[in-house]
């Protein structure tokens, strides 16, 4: 699930194991290694389609059937965790890391791929201040569609895959804190819990606990679900959400705490669908992904079998949790139907208030984690420690002298260091209490916890109230005055991309995200037991917003099928300025905000239909892309649309590793690099019932640099007024197979590596292995982008050749995530097979290599490599192999 971050999780062995972040090299070239428990969950996809693709029920078991006779006769020892029908042809099993490459080779095996641990919730992400989720409402007109147009979702079925729903809150029409509320109630009517309080997927956690429980009632403990179904549909207790007459399905797939599985949340999928759910919303998912992962697919395939799927697009933006760059979007979200939902911050919050001299101006501000609170009464002078430009203010460079701030309130601005080595510098130098303000638009939750103890209150505001106070200092003396009082205050990032929302686009260029909505310092239910209310940030949060703007939509036109829900939600949308300098008049990257803000009102009220709704251009190596975009009008009479665009701002590639490797990926800038657009027609008349059609022509910008990606939105404005319907477009300059997959990072990857005890070293001169238990090849691979095909051949060390090149048979992973950090890792092993089959179309894994010398060749397509062209490979031979069995 997606709050405040969002990341791929370790996935080990004989097979693919997912490294968490970069860790540095160790004596004598070594690395940790991760937990091998986790990379022993994969999902095994068939050949065959799934039933949502038009297969017979019958024929799907009948290949697992076969599946499960042939790991049988062939010694192959597994788990299965989950076998899927509906919406994916195969099942998720557990197997040790010397059997999967085995497994992969049993006929009828399609893929396989790693199951990934979903990041839950962790509980320093509730925000201390309260949002107005009726402020979040007006942003996409849903109290505008409630309040003029009478809709409220009556009689639609939403589905919640989460920490499940406090079903006892008088949000949902729970009888309170007593607890006494039946499942299935009025409004929570369906759902299931799979996992029970207990389970947690993450092996890092001191509480993991991997072994589902599965219960009938999907009560929350976690409060990430009952937020989220809060935002999608409250109605009662004080609060509304944004279509407050639907009715639930909760999917409960987290226990109280912790991470799940993706491979519980594809059995929710199935489980959702069979429950008639209409629209499903999922606020999780895996960074970095492929429209190809088994979550993706699942879900897409639900699009086609009428469900509208709704997705958060995930928290690894820059200013985000676990920051990161381009191509971070996660999976469900990046699948080819679903809509994945961007996070634009809420206009208003209410916090706590002081008030300054000489005209008590009310100032909100947010009380920092671990320093005493804030008094609610009294008054004391303010000092600065800097300038509103000082980059380092109050560092230890710079302390203030002892003595310097007895008896007054230090204000102080972000930046260089520590929020708690600014702290202390006051309090040592007299302060009895600091206000910090930030460098940078918007407000901070900060934390000043250290030893020693903060013991004087820190207040935090924004960077306008920071200099507004930093300002009348400059003039003369200044007091501030503590109270007991709470206002609403504008957000100064109010109705921006959220600096946590992820980039995309997606590793096959498709656009994404698709929309964006409120999610950013969002107020909602939360479970009774945890204050019944919370303010919460994420993708997490702007997804729900979609989904229940979808209900509304739903319950006005019925006519609109769930293939069609995103093209009319995006034709309607309006994109923002950019976030970084909003008074520029820039719109921000369409590959971080999509078609721009949910509309609710234009959708229900629009009578035109604009298909392509977005425009994926790929990579602009093989010059302009044209296409024709159909313009169908439902009105009686005809409309006549004047045609134009406008370019939003481009990015540089992602940086990568130089003679250090930066803590998180980053964009190499920002760009004014308006592409080449041009229309065969400065309008068009569509006629009353009708359609009509015209070409527009797209080109990136020649100043771009390679690699960069850019786009903008085709606009059709109708004449005599109206709304302005809009195609958003995006795209890749240059050639996209130029990028580089297999880089080295300072650590000198790819590596041949031993492991002893809990790291790996590297083997540069070669190495011999016993081929049992550990003692066993790996290969640590640093992705600096994602992999579309990897493959592994065994060669002769003494002369290259393949190993039985008659039958051989080269072990291949499919659809591989990027790193999540320019210096992180993923980890591979071999197993001694032969990696051949025995020349029937019949693999057979007990062919083991004779002792011997060997080496290891890898090779990896780039994404959307023609795999005939060489020059769209990267390729490495290990060092010599000795298999040197007892």
């Amino acid at each position: 699930m997606q709050k405040k971050k969002l990341r791929l999780v370790a996935a080990a062995a004989a097979a693919l194991v997912m490294s968490m972040a970069a860790p540095g090299v160790m004596a004598q070239g070594s690395v940790p290694v991760q937990a091998a428990e986790n990379g022993r969950l994969w999902f095994v996809e068939l050949a065959g389609k799934p039933v949502a693709d038009g297969n017979a029920r019958s024929a799907v078991q009948a290949e697992k059937a076969a599946f499960r006779q042939a790991a049988r006769a062939m010694g192959i020892s597994y788990k299965e965790r989950y076998s899927y029908d509906v919406l994916f042809n195969g099942f998720a099993v557990e197997v040790a890391p010397g059997q999967r490459a085995a497994l992969a080779r049993i006929a009828g095996v399609k893929a396989m791929y790693p199951v990934e641990v979903v990041q839950g919730p962790t509980p320093e992400q509730r925000e201390q201040i309260r949002a107005d989720l009726a402020t979040a409402l007006a942003m996409t007109g849903a109290n505008v569609a409630q309040n003029s147009l009478g809709l409220t979702g009556a009689g639609i079925k939403v589905g919640v895959i989460d920490t499940g729903i406090d079903i006892d809150h008088p949000a949902f029409g729970g009888s309170g804190s007593n607890g006494t509320t039946p499942f299935p109630s009025p409004r929570v009517a369906y759902g299931y819990d799979f996992v029970g309080d207990a389970y947690n997927a993450d092996p890092s956690s001191p509480a993991f606990n991997p072994v589902p429980t599965p219960d009938p009632n999907p009560d929350d403990c976690g409060g990430h679900g009952t937020h989220v179904a809060g935002i999608v549909g409250a109605n009662g207790g004080g609060l509304t959400g944004v279509a407050p007459g639907v009715t639930f399905g909760a999917y409960r797939v987290f226990g109280c705490a912790g991470s799940t599985s993706s491979d519980i949340i594809v059995a929710a999928l199935e489980r959702a669908y069979a429950d008639g759910m209409q629209i499903v919303n999922q606020s999780l998912g895996a960074a970095r992904q492929w429209p190809q992962y088994p979550t993706a697919q699942a879900t897409s395939r639900l699009v086609d079998k009428g469900v509208v799927m709704v997705a958060s697009i995930g928290n690894n933006g820059p200013g985000g949790g676990s920051p990161d760059a381009l191509f971070a979007a996660g999976a469900p979200g990046v699948g080819e139907k679903v809509i994945g939902v961007a996070s634009y911050d809420n206009t208003s919050v209410t916090l706590s208030q002081f008030l300054i001299s000489p005209d008590n101006t009310a100032i909100g501000f947010n009380a920092a984690t671990g320093a005493p609170l804030p008094p609610t009464s009294g008054t004391g002078a303010l000092a600065r420690t800097g300038t509103a430009t000082t980059a380092n203010d109050a560092c230890n460079a710079v302390a203030p002298a002892p003595g310097s701030l007895t008896g007054k309130i230090a204000l102080i601005r972000r930046g260089t260091c520590s929020f708690y080595e600014k702290a202390f510098n006051a309090q040592a130098a007299g302060a009895i209490g600091v206000v910090l303000y930030n460098n940078a638009p918007g407000r901070i939750n900060p934390t000043v916890a250290g030893t020693p103890a903060i013991t004087i209150p820190v207040a935090a505001v924004s960077d306008t109230e920071g200099v507004l106070i930093n300002n009348r200092l400059a003039s003369g003396p200044v007091d501030l005055t503590w109270t007991n009082q709470v206002g609403s205050f504008p957000s100064p990032t109010g109705g921006l991309i959220s600096g946590f929302s992820s980039f995309g686009l997606a590793a096959d260029l498709s656009l994404k995200p698709n929309i964006g909505a409120p999610g950013g310092s969002i107020y909602s239910a939360y479970p009774l037991e945890a204050g019944g209310y919370a303010t919460l940030s994420g993708t997490s949060m702007s997804a729900p917003h979609v989904a229940g703007g979808i209900a509304l939509i739903k319950q006005a036109r019925p006519e609109i099928p769930a293939t069609k829900m995103m093209a009319h939600i995006q034709n309607t949308a309006d994109p923002k300025n950019w976030s970084g300098n909003p008074g520029s008049g820039f719109l921000d990257f369409v590959h971080r905000q999509g078609a721009g803000m949910m509309d609710i009102v234009a959708t229900v009220q629009s009578k035109a239909l604009v298909e392509p709704s977005q425009i994926a251009l790929g990579e602009s190596e093989a010059g302009p892309k044209t296409v024709r975009i159909t313009v169908k009008n439902d009105a009686a009479g005809a409309v006549t649309y004047d045609l134009s665009h406008v370019a939003a701002l481009a990015t540089g590639p992602n940086n990568t590793c130089g003679a250090t490797c930066p803590a998180s990926f980053n964009t190499t800038g920002t760009f004014l690099a308006p592409a080449t657009v041009s229309l065969n027609a400065a309008s068009i008349t569509v006629p009353g019932k009708g359609s009509a059609s015209f070409d527009v022509t797209i080109d990136a910008n020649a100043a771009l640099a390679n690699r960069g990606i850019y786009g903008g939105y085709v606009t059709l404005t109708p004449q005599g007024g109206g709304e302005t319907l809009r195609v958003p477009y995006a795209g890749l300059k240059g050639d996209y197979q130029s990028t580089p997959v297999l880089t080295p990072t300072t650590n000198g990857f790819p590596w041949l590596a031993k492991l002893q005890g809990t790291s790996l070293f590297n083997q540069p001169d070669g190495a011999s292995y016993a081929m049992a238990g550990d003692d066993i090849p790996y290969f640590l691979l640093h992705f600096d982008h994602h992999v579309q095909k990897l493959e592994f051949t065994v060669v002769k060390a003494a002369d290259g050749k393949p190993v039985h090149p008659v039958f051989s048979k080269t072990d291949v992973f499919e659809y591989l995530g990027r790193n999540s950090t320019p210096g992180g890792f993923f980890t591979f092993t071999w197993d001694g097979t032969r990696m051949h089959d025995n020349g029937k179309g019949t693999p057979d894994h007990r062919k083991v290599v004779p002792n011997g010398q060997y080496r290891i060749v890898i090779r990896a397509l780039k994404p959307l490599g023609d795999e005939k062209n060489p020059a769209h490979w990267e390729t490495w031979t290990s060092p010599t192999i000795t298999v040197a069995r007892p």
